[in-house]
Order: C-alpha cells, then sequence, then structure tokens
C-alpha cells in the first residue's frame, strides 16, 4: 500500500512537472504560463497534503479523495497545453467538472471520510451525475472550431476529443451547466452548516477551518457566476487569478490546519493533569471528556480478573466496532489494556490529544479501575449473602413443611390410633386407660413444641398471609403487651422474612432479658424502604456482640443492602431501627 501512495504523488508531481515544461513549448502569452506554472504548483501542493494525509490515516478515504481532486484538476488543464492531442482533449473534458464533486465529497465526509446521513450521499451522487452530465455534450458534440471556443486565444487546429460524434456549438450549454450549480453549492452550504452544528465541541473544532475554506470557494464561485457568467472567463483578471488559486489551496490548507490544531491542543493536557488532581473517583471520565471536547464520550474500564470491559455503572461492557458513529481507543498495551475511550470518530484526527490525554490520566484510570474492582467485588458479595439469606429461607420453608407434612401428620395418626386403642379395650382394662390418658397428654405436647418450632423455622403465615398477619400472630404469643402498626400491603418476600425474624428475635430477648412490661412495633413504608422500630421499656444492656442472634439478623439485613441500628443504654430500654430497601 506504501508502494501505491508512492506511485501516485510521483504521478501527480510528474504530472504537474510536465504540464509546466508544456507549457514553455505552446504559443502562449507569457502571462499564461507563468499563471499555468503558479496553478500547477499549487496543485502539486495539494497532491502532496492529500497523500502524507493518506499516509497518517490509510483505513481513512479522506487522503484519497484530498490525493484525487487536485488530479482531476491537473487532467481538466490538459486541454489548453496539449490542444492538438485528441486523448489529452478527451481526458480533459472526461474531468473537466470531477473536480467540484470530489471537494463536496471530501468536506461532507471529512474527517471519517464516511459520508453519515442519506441527504449527503444523495447530495453527493447528484454532484458526480452532474459532472458527468457536463461532460458529455463536450466529448460528443463540441467543434473547437466554433467561434468563441477560446477567448484568450485563436485555436483552428485544436483537436476534437476522441468520442465526439457531431460538430456544434455548446457553450452555451456548458455555461447553461455553470449556473446550475449555483443551486448545488447552496445546498451544499447548508449540509456542511448542519454538520458544524451536530457536531461535537472537539469535533467542531477540527471542522471548522474546513468550513471556512468551503464558504470561501463557495461565495467566490457565487460572484464568479455573477461578475462573468463562468468561472472560465474571470482568468483574464489577475486579481481572480489570485484569489481562484487561493481557492484551490484553501481546503488542503485547511485540513492540514485542522489536523494541526489537533496537535497543538495537546497543550490542555496540561490542564487535565491539574484538573485531576482534584477530580474525585467516579469523575475521570467527566475531566476526560472536557479536555477532548466530546460530551458523549464513554470510558470502558478493563478488569484483568474478568477479561472483560465494565462501564461507569459496573456493568459488562462489549466495545462496538469501529463505525461512523462511534470509535474505540483503547489506552495502555493490547495485552494488558488499562481502558477504553468510546468517542466521536472525529477525534481519531486528533491521534496526538488521545495519546497525550490517555498518558496524562494513566494514573487515574488505575485508580478509577481499582475502584471498579472493588465496586464489583462488592456487589458480587452482596448477590452473595442474599443468595445464601434465600437459600436459608428455601430450607427453612422446606423443613417447615416437612414437619408440618411428614412429623406432624404422623404424630396426628398415632394420636388417633390410641383413641382407637381405648375405645377397644374400654373403660375398665387393668390400668391401660390411665396409661393411654397419659400417652395422650404427651402426644398434644409434642405436637404443640413441633408446631412451635415449625413456626420458629419458618411460619407458614407468612408465606399465605403475609408479614402483618405473621407479625400479629407473633404478638398473640408474646408474653409482653404487643402495640403495633404495621402495612396492609405486601412486601418483596425477602423483605419481609427479615422484618418477620429481625421483630420475632427482639420479642425472644424482650421475654427472656429485658424485663419490659411494653413493647411497641412500627413498619411503615418510606423513600423506598421498609423501616422497622422496635422499641421496649425494658432494662436495656443489649449487646449484638454478646449473642448470635443479633449478629445473624445484622447480616440478613445487610445481606439485602439495608441498615440495623441497636441502642440500649442500661436501664432506658431497647431501641432496635432497621432500613431494608423494597426494590
Amino acid at each position: 500500500m506504501k508502494l501505491v501512495r508512492l506511485l501516485v504523488w510521483a504521478a501527480g508531481a510528474a504530472l504537474c512537472a510536465g504540464m509546466s515544461l508544456a507549457l514553455f513549448h505552446v504559443d502562449q502569452p507569457e502571462t499564461i504560463q507563468k499563471r499555468g506554472i503558479i496553478v500547477f504548483a499549487a496543485y502539486f501542493v495539494a497532491i502532496t497534503i492529500g497523500v502524507l494525509v493518506w499516509q497518517r490515516r490509510p483505513d481513512n478515504r479522506t487522503g484519497i479523495l484530498l490525493t484525487a481532486f487536485p488530479i482531476a484538476s491537473v487532467l481538466s488543464e490538459m486541454h489548453w497545453i496539449f490542444w492538438n492531442h485528441a486523448f489529452a482533449v478527451t481526458v480533459a473534458f472526461a474531468a473537466g467538472k470531477l473536480a467540484a464533486p470530489l471537494v463536496g465529497h471530501l468536506i461532507l465526509a471529512y474527517p471519517t471520510g464516511r459520508l453519515t446521513s442519506r441527504a449527503e450521499r444523495v447530495f453527493v451522487a447528484v454532484g458526480y451525475g452532474w459532472a458527468l452530465l457536463y461532460a458529455l455534450p463536450f466529448l460528443l458534440f463540441f467543434d473547437p472550431r466554433a467561434p468563441n471556443y477560446r477567448d484568450i486565444w485563436e485555436c483552428p487546429d485544436c483537436a476534437v476529443p476522441l468520442t465526439h460524434i457531431a460538430w456544434h456549438n455548446v457553450n452555451g450549454i456548458g455555461n447553461a451547466f455553470d449556473w446550475l450549480l449555483l443551486p448545488l453549492v447552496v445546498i451544499f452550504l447548508g449540509l456542511l452548516g448542519r454538520k458544524l452544528w451536530r457536531a461535537s465541541p472537539g469535533g467542531r473544532r477540527v471542522i471548522l477551518p474546513l468550513w471556512v475554506a468551503a464558504l470561501f470557494l463557495g461565495v467566490q464561485y457565487v460572484v464568479q457566476i455573477a461578475l462573468y457568467g463562468s468561472p472560465a472567463n474571470s482568468w483574464r483578471s489577475s486579481g481572480w487569478f489570485w484569489i481562484v488559486n487561493l481557492a484551490s489551496l484553501a481546503i488542503p490548507v485547511s485540513l492540514g490546519l485542522g489536523l494541526l490544531l489537533g496537535r497543538t491542543a495537546r497543550s490542555a493536557v496540561a490542564d487535565l493533569v491539574v484538573a485531576l488532581e482534584r477530580t474525585p473517583p467516579g469523575s475521570v471520565r467527566d475531566a476526560l471528556a472536557r479536555t477532548l471536547g466530546d460530551p458523549s464520550l464513554e470510558l470502558a474500564l478493563w478488569l484483568p480478573e474478568r477479561a472483560s470491559y465494565v462501564d461507569s455503572q459496573d456493568r459488562p461492557l462489549e466495545l462496538p466496532p469501529p463505525g461512523p458513529e462511534r470509535a474505540v481507543t483503547v489506552l495502555g498495551p493490547a495485552e494488558a489494556p488499562v481502558a477504553a475511550l468510546l468517542h466521536d470518530p472525529v477525534l481519531l484526527e486528533r491521534r496526538g490529544l488521545l495519546e497525550a490525554t490517555g498518558a496524562a490520566a494513566r494514573l487515574a484510570l488505575e485508580n478509577e479501575r481499582l475502584q471498579a474492582e472493588l465496586r464489583v467485588q462488592l456487589a458480587e458479595l452482596r448477590a452473595s449473602r442474599a443468595r445464601i439469606v434465600r437459600a436459608g429461607d428455601d430450607e427453612r420453608r422446606r423443613l417447615e413443611r416437612n414437619l408440618h407434612d411428614g412429623a406432624q401428620q404422623r404424630l396426628l395418626g398415632l394420636g388417633l390410633a390410641l383413641q382407637l386403642a381405648r375405645a377397644e379395650l374400654g373403660d375398665e382394662a387393668n390400668g391401660a386407660a390411665r396409661l393411654l390418658d397419659e400417652a395422650e397428654d404427651e402426644l398434644r405436647s409434642a405436637l404443640d413444641e413441633l408446631r412451635e418450632l415449625a413456626r420458629g423455622i419458618h411460619p407458614a403465615v407468612l408465606t399465605d398471609q403475609g408479614l402483618g398477619a405473621a407479625l400479629r400472630s407473633l404478638a398473640e404469643r408474646s408474653t409482653v403487651p404487643v402495640a403495633m402498626l404495621v402495612p396492609d400491603e405486601r412486601l418483596a418476600e425477602p423483605v419481609e422474612a427479615a422484618a418477620y425474624f429481625l421483630v420475632s428475635e427482639s420479642l425472644a430477648n424482650v421475654a427472656k432479658y429485658a424485663r419490659a412490661s411494653s413493647v411497641r412495633i412500627n413498619i411503615i413504608r418510606r423513600n423506598g424502604s421498609a423501616v422497622i422500630d422496635v422499641d421496649d421499656n425494658g432494662v436495656g444492656g443489649a449487646d449484638p456482640a454478646s449473642g448470635s442472634g443479633l449478629r445473624g439478623l445484622l447480616d440478613r439485613v445487610q445481606a439485602l443492602d439495608g441498615t440495623l441500628q441497636i441502642e440500649s443504654p442500661v436501664g432506658g430500654g431497647t431501641h432496635i431501627h432497621a432500613e431494608i430497601p423494597c426494590a
């Protein structure tokens, strides 16, 4: 590919040099010869800039288009020098207006080299169609001996194109096509204005010089049409000669200026270094977006343990393939990246700024990555604790069902068997009736204890009727009077289970240790959380570190991202406050 670019540049240089030398071997005024040399020198500069841009960004069409339009312009001038060669005249007429749509294509596709909207693609297609239709009459019908063919010198013996089929003066058609280009120029400026308006601040800084150059070209063309009827006629004026040539150089020079601005913008990196010292974790993306001038910038952090990227919300993120809408720049070595930037493709033209920004933010990004790894680990820990709590609750429900459907039913069956035995033996059975009574009493006690054990493991009423019914059942069995305010609405199952066991453990502690005369339970839903308060007027002095019950409650609440606070001053009663998110 490098050889291709080198050959293109060499061909362009040879073409410009050959055209310049040929000027001295044709019968033309000295003024025309000097101006021709200046024109071809300008085209050579434009070709050189185009090949350099093509070399710098071989995957971008900008360099190809930037190289193509001055070459097309040089080819279109061949009939002025090689006027008596049919092949040269044919090539010149075929390329006569090809430079105009190439310039439009280049400017609208800059800096990514791709047209981003349907309107732009349609406009460029119309532009190439206009250039083709402009060339056809000259290639097929043009008569070089017709009057007014050349206003600069007479050429009665000029060659005709190889493709001509008739003799006819089509100068009027050429002028009509020149006027037809006028509305296309207006539409082009409108499309360019829309492109500038929609660009990000960083992209606008790159596009602005090119927009100014395009505006200069458009205004220059409109004025030429208005004053001379055709751009070719403006060559008579020395002033317009220089204006036209400055316009031809405006595009490559402004594009180079845009690239140069991308390099000089590295001074913004110094401000970034200072800003990063005051940037808290989680805000590095904002600092990078300000420096690069791209509010849409996204930061993807690489987590080595996961071998994947995560976004600002610590969610797994797949880097999108490069395209016209988003570009990806990986910071750090490919085998061990630190982060990746998802940004406006226009920033690829400011590669130096991207690299300098990534280097300046390396330490901050390392810190950001460590923070992300810590957050991911904490999230996994919370999820693990929540899974353990859910698994425990599922196991509790399974045991409660097994006790209810298994052992409890067997004991009930045994009770029925004892009653049948009593009926068979009768009242006088040598003392057996008394033994049966004692067995039934023991059986009833065993059933009561089994039911109490099942309720303690996981009350069925909590699953079937909700938290309110389950807590009222607790209050009824409590040895201390309980005042209760509980919402009727159902909460999430894990939240209801946590609230139930919190109240259950609290009432058990009150009954065992507090020597309280009353307990108040208040449960409300506030700001998306279930707020639980349990107060007693006992002796206080409860210590969460001295027993496993309160510590287990703390683990259960924290597994749901909740908080638990216990205040129990000696002689001042105990207050338990918990907040559990309901989501």
